[in-house]
């Protein structure tokens, strides 16, 4: 750390944010819990979840969330695996609770996008497209967030 960082809390915040993000990219499909991902950066869970809410306008669990359905969608689109099978494979450990945060983020639950994305094959374009296009985008808000 340099002495800009440490001289400045606030810079020092939000470098332990992203260490919190990156991990998140990283390792969404292992269980993760905002416990051990403050435990990770030596803050406690509320401050984690208050910081990182401001710094990147929503929580850490619904940043993990929407990592974990971006990877389920696409291994929808092009796997041959069950719904259940994408579920445990991004790191969700329960099928409801996995279908109820796809639905909430995709607006059709994980059957129906798949059935969805046969019909609509996206061949010929480009990845990096493909992902800003079917990005989920969380529309709700509530008050756990």
């Amino acid at each position: 750390m340099n002495r800009s960082t440490a001289a400045d809390p606030a810079l020092r915040d939000l470098a332990l944010l992203r260490r919190v993000r990156d991990r998140i990219d990283r390792e969404y499909a292992r269980p993760l819990n905002v416990e051990a991902l403050a435990g990770g950066v030596g803050l406690s869970a509320g401050h984690l979840s208050r910081r990182f809410k401001a710094a990147y306008g929503e929580s850490p669990y619904h940043y993990l969330m929407t990592r974990r359905i971006e990877r389920a969608m696409a291994l929808l689109r092009h796997g041959d695996r069950t719904v259940t099978e994408v579920c445990f494979a991004v790191g969700c450990s329960s099928l409801g609770t996995f279908s109820t945060r796809f639905t909430e983020l995709v607006g059709v639950p994980p059957s129906v996008y798949r059935q969805q994305q046969s019909s609509h094959p996206d061949a010929g374009i480009p990845p990096c497209e493909l992902r800003r296009v079917t990005r989920p985008i969380r529309t709700r808000t509530s008050a756990t967030s």
